[in-house]
């Protein structure tokens, strides 16, 4: 089978180059309407125009998208960066954050599947979550806070993916540190510096996919005197 025929079978782009799956998990509850959801929207656009810039990210990131507010939904399932058009989200609903992350971690290994299935070499996929609240379909200590938080941990100490939390605004950011593994410390935005964690992210990405397969690097500190973000107490 040629690599045209494969690409129609899975919509996998450039399958000669090692992908990087890539699901954003972000918070369309009613919490976020105004500037909030306005400048999430804005920050899409400035990651896809960023990626698309990059020769090797273009051709390396997937990219999917789930929305957690009046329900869970995969807006963008993967795609490459070249097809990405960046959704505009709307705010409303509840705050169902267990059931997005156990779906973003559901797609990742269908992804893997395919990779698999089609010899397409991969990176560690990442699972990037924004939030301005606290979940609402699970409590710490029920059954699907246990759940949630076995499928995060787990996936991070087997190398299934890399977990990132980020709050905003009035994000519960104790509930976002249990829920986060314990190698990595969920961050909380500086005020409007929406576009900057935006670009660090697009940057962090790129590093990623001009790198070898396994190989260990160094992204940008994102909480240093110059970073978008705060690590809470």
């Amino acid at each position: 089978m040629d690599s045209d025929t494969l690409e129609q079978l899975v919509d996998i782009p450039y399958p000669q180059h090692p992908h990087c799956a890539t699901v954003l998990v972000l918070d369309t509850s009613a919490s976020m309407k105004g500037s909030k959801i306005a400048e999430l929207n804005e920050g899409l656009k400035i990651l896809a125009d960023e990626l698309v810039h990059d020769d090797l990210a273009a051709k390396r990131i997937d990219l999917a998208i789930i929305t957690f507010g009046r329900s869970v939904e995969v807006i963008q399932p993967f795609t490459g960066i070249i097809q990405f058009e960046p959704p505009e989200l709307e705010a409303g609903g509840y705050t169902p954050m267990g059931a997005a992350i156990l779906e973003a971690a559901s797609l990742i290994e269908k992804r893997k599947a395919e990779y698999r299935e089609t010899g397409v070499d991969y990176y560690r996929p990442w699972i990037f979550l924004i939030t301005d609240g606290q979940p609402t379909d699970m409590s710490r200590g029920d059954t699907r806070w246990q759940e949630v938080t076995g499928v995060i941990h787990s996936g991070e100490a087997d190398r299934k993916f890399l977990f990132w939390a980020l709050g905003v605004d009035q994000a519960n950011m104790s509930i976002l540190r249990e829920l986060s593994p314990p190698n990595r410390t969920p961050l909380q935005l500086r005020e409007a510096q929406w576009s900057e964690m935006f670009l660090w992210l697009s940057r962090s990405l790129a590093k990623i996919s001009d790198s070898r397969i396994g190989e260990q690097i160094n992204l940008e500190n994102p909480t240093g005197p110059d970073g978008w973000g705060v690590v809470p107490l």
